[in-house]
C-alpha cells in the first residue's frame, strides 16, 4: 500500500496497545515503524542493479514474517534499555512495536504488487490483490482515527474513534476481499462457458475504488481482458483477447531476468516487440494498452534471433490520455 496508508495504520495499531499515557509518543514510533519495511528501497537504489531485480527484489526481505518478529523483538530490547517508556510498561510496547511491523507486509500483501511473507523460502510472493495500491475508503478512517487520538490522546472518545478507524478499515478490507471472490466468481462463470474455466487468472480492483473490477486471464497464444461493475454490470462479463508474443518469450525462457519475471508475476506478462527490442509488461498493474512496469530484455542480433539483455533497463512510452475519467464513468455505467 501507499505510505501514508502503511504510516497511519503503524500509527494506529501500536497507540492501541500502548498505554493511553504513552498514546502521542506511540502514534509517531508507529509511524515511523509502520514505514520501515518500505525503507528497503534506500539500499537498494545503492546496489547496481536492473530494473528486473529493483522491482523484485522490494517487499523482500525486509517484508519476511520470519525476519521482522526477531528485528521488532531486539529493538524492544535495546528501547527497553534505553527508554524509560518501554520500561514502563514492556509487555504493551512490545505488542505495539510487532503490531507496527507486522501489519505492514500483512495490508501489501493485500495488493497486487506482490509481498515475499515467507522470505527467504523459495515460494511466490503473496499477490491478493483486492485492494488497489491507493484506496481512500480504507486510509480515511485511520487517518481521522490518528488525529483524533494525537489531539486528546487520554480521552475516551478519542480512543473510540481511533477504534472505530481501526475496525472500519479492517472490515473494508473484508468487504474487497468478498467483492473480489463475487467477481471472481462471476468471471469463472463466462470463462466456462467460452472454453477457458482453468486458464490462469487474477482479479483486482480499478485505480482507487472496490466498485470496478479487472480480470485477466492468460492463455498459451494471447491473453484476455474484461471488467466488471459491482454497481452497474447487469450482463456476464465481456473479454476482449489481445496478442503476445508467446514465441518469443519461450525462447526466452531461460533467461534470468525471464525466469525472475515469471517467479515474480506468475507469468501474468505480456511480451512485444518494439524498436528492435523484446519488450515485456507485467499485467497485473495498468491496463490495456497502459502498464505501470515495461522491461527490454532482449534485443534483435544480426542474425534475426533474440540477444539477452544482461542489465535490464525499464522502458516507458507515453500513457493514453482519459484514463481516470474513463475508469470513473465505467464505474457507473455498463457499456
Amino acid at each position: 500500500m501507499d505510505s501514508l496508508s502503511q504510516l497511519v495504520l503503524g500509527a494506529a495499531v501500536a497507540a492501541l496497545a500502548a498505554p493511553r499515557r504513552h498514546r502521542r509518543v506511540a502514534l509517531a514510533a508507529g509511524a515511523a515503524l509502520g514505514t520501515l519495511p518500505d525503507l528497503d528501497v534506500i539500499p537498494l537504489s545503492l546496489l547496481d542493479l536492473d530494473a528486473v531485480e529493483n522491482m523484485t527484489w522490494h517487499r523482500g526481505a525486509s517484508h519476511s514474517l520470519f525476519l521482522l518478529p526477531i528485528g521488532g523483538w531486539l529493538l524492544w530490547l535495546a528501547l527497553k534499555r534505553w527508554w524509560c517508556a518501554v520500561r514502563e510498561a514492556p509487555r504493551s510496547w512490545f505488542i505495539a512495536i510487532q503490531l507496527a511491523l507486522l501489519t505492514h507486509p500483512l495490508l501489501d500483501a493485500v495488493t497486487i504488487y506482490g509481498t515475499q511473507l515467507w522470505w527467504p523460502l523459495p515460494m511466490h510472493p503473496v499477490m491478493g490483490g483486492s485492494l488497489f495500491i491507493i484506496d481512500p475508503l480504507y486510509t480515511l478512517p485511520l487517518l481521522v482515527g490518528c488525529v483524533a487520538a494525537l489531539i486528546a490522546p487520554t480521552r475516551i472518545g478519542a480512543h473510540r474513534v481511533l477504534v472505530a478507524g481501526m475496525i472500519l478499515s479492517t472490515v473494508y478490507v473484508g468487504w474487497s476481499m468478498a467483492a473480489q471472490a463475487w467477481v471472481d466468481r462471476l468471471a469463472g462463470r463466462e470463462l466456462a462457458r467460452i472454453g477457458w474455466a482453468d486458464a490462469p487468472r487474477f482479479v483486482t480492483p480499478s485505480p482507487l475504488n472496490t466498485i470496478l473490477w479487472r480480470v485477466v486471464v492468460m492463455t498459451p497464444d494471447f491473453y484476455l481482458e474484461g471488467y466488471h461493475s459491482l454497481i452497474a454490470d447487469e450482463k456476464p462479463i465481456e473479454f476482449r483477447a489481445y496478442e503476445s508474443d508467446t514465441a518469443a518469450l519461450d525462447a526466452l525462457a531461460d533467461a534470468p531476468s525471464v525466469r525472475r519475471l515469471r517467479w515474480f508475476n506468475r507469468g501474468f506478462m505480456k511480451a512485444e516487440t518494439r524498436a528492435g527490442q523484446l519488450v515485456l509488461s507485467d499485467l497485473r498493474m495498468g491496463s490495456e494498452p497502459d502498464y505501470v512496469f515495461r522491461f527490454a530484455v532482449a534485443e534483435v542480433d544480426s542474425a534475426g534471433g533474440w540477444r539477452v539483455i544482461e542489465h535490464v533497463p525499464e522502458v516507458e512510452w507515453p500513457a493514453s490520455k482519459g484514463r481516470a475519467a474513463g475508469v470513473w464513468t465505467r464505474m457507473w455505467n455498463e457499456p
